[in-house]
């Protein structure tokens, strides 16, 4: 379970800026998940728990980067054409047995090792066979085509570090230093809620005044895909006993709990008596659109976030609060997400004060350049625009109009959804 102060997420007051809401969970929260080791083939998509350091030199000889023939640089000729005896032949795996000496060629083929005292490689495209001899074109340079031991890694080298999330060419690279199995940190346990009277499971029948629940089922995807074991746990009534059990129940074998809707000062919003009876709970009004309202604390010791009703609002809410609250969770030291320069093509008038969110499609420009388009409505509650939006452009809270032209962060979804 986390083990957090009771206060660390205690908020009043004007409206927090996002940095300073990060900055603050960056602080105060830290991995609560248990390691394992697994076989390397296991982890891809994991969290890595250890530094792994490098046994071996990578590669391990010096080799060939190319078929061709393995000379002496000082025994060719730099304005004619040289011809050499061709003495040996070396493979991948198969090494020449003895050292070379002047005057001799050897044949080799990409990935062999060097035999001892040749320092270049001519290509065999720029060779040609005569007989028992290879004559080698003019105009190599010393050392082509030759690739030094440990040029990649070299040994004892921290070649990845722990709380790295492990992609086919991490589990490429410790192979490549000789590891079989790695330590890596178990998924976390993430127990997802909606609340509301007025919400409904997909399939069932609709009555007037009542809503599909959509926001369940994005969180639910948007968790799993940060590789965390996801457990649903159903929509809350708008009930402070029946919310108060339900949370106190999950908070005994989940590391994070994680709800939408009900998150407002309404008199029918009952998530915060119910959190405050079996812990504490302490809403954040940020300082961005959408999503301004969000509620953080915890029940008992486990934290909750506490995200808006709005579909709109709870996906750009959980990419900005929630998700980095699970990476920190789950072993992830850096849980920054990278944004990119590229060109606005559309005016945009925003309130000072109030960092904002736009969604937006990437395009190529007449001038061949990547450009960004505002995409769709963006009201709060409008979920279809996000659907088909690649990102958010992320307007800073000092701007007041975004002209046309201008270079804007722009934040993907593939990003910070895989």
């Amino acid at each position: 379970m986390a083990q957090l102060s009771d206060d660390c997420f205690a908020h009043g007051g004007a409206l927090m800026p996002l940095d300073e809401a990060l900055a603050m969970l960056t602080a105060r929260i830290g991995p609560v998940a248990k390691t394992t080791r697994l076989p390397l083939v296991e982890t891809g998509g994991r969290l890595l728990a250890e530094d792994v350091t490098a046994a071996v030199d990578v590669p391990p000889h010096d080799n060939s980067a190319v078929d061709g023939y393995a000379v002496f640089f000082d025994d060719l000729d730099p304005d004619n054409e040289t011809r050499l005896p061709v003495t040996g032949r070396v493979a991948a795996g198969h090494p020449l047995g003895r050292a070379a000496v002047r005057g001799e060629a050897i044949r080799i083929f990409t990935g062999a090792p060097m035999p001892v005292g040749p320092d270049t490689v001519m290509m065999q495209e720029d060779c040609r066979e005569d007989g028992e001899h290879v004559v080698i074109m003019p105009g190599i340079k010393k050392g082509a085509n030759r690739r030094d031991a440990g040029e990649d890694v070299r040994r004892d080298d921290v070649v990845l570090r722990r709380g790295r999330r492990l992609k086919p060419q991490d589990i490429g690279l410790a192979a490549a230093v000789g590891r079989t199995e790695l330590a890596v940190y178990e998924p976390i346990r993430v127990a997802v809620f909606s609340s509301g009277d007025e919400v409904r499971d997909p399939g069932q029948p609709l009555p007037e005044g009542a809503i599909y629940d959509a926001n369940r089922y994005t969180l639910m995807s948007a968790v799993a895909r940060l590789g965390c074991k996801v457990s649903d746990l159903g929509i809350l009534p708008d009930d402070e006993t029946a919310i108060h059990d339900a949370l106190a129940q999950a908070a005994e074998n989940h590391d994070l709990l994680l709800t939408s809707g009900g998150v407002s000062v309404g008199e029918e919003d009952h998530l915060r008596a119910a959190v405050e009876a079996g812990g504490n709970l302490h809403f954040w009004r940020l300082a961005i659109k959408p999503g301004r309202p969000v509620a953080m604390g915890q029940v008992g010791r486990t934290p909750i976030v506490g995200l808006p009703g709005n579909p709109g609002a709870v996906l750009v809410t959980f990419l900005l609060i929630a998700r980095p609250i699970l990476l920190r969770l789950a072993g992830l030291e850096d849980v920054s997400a990278h944004r990119f320069a590229v060109r606005a093509e559309f005016d945009h008038k925003k309130k000072e004060g109030r960092r904002e969110f736009v969604r937006a499609k990437l395009a190529i420009g007449e001038d061949g350049a990547l450009v960004v388009l505002k995409h769709g409505a963006s009201g709060a509650g409008i979920l279809s625009s996000l659907v088909e939006a690649d990102g958010l452009v992320d307007l800073g809270t000092d701007l007041t109009y975004l002209k046309s032209g201008s270079s804007v962060d722009f934040l993907p979804f593939n990003e910070v959804l895989t």
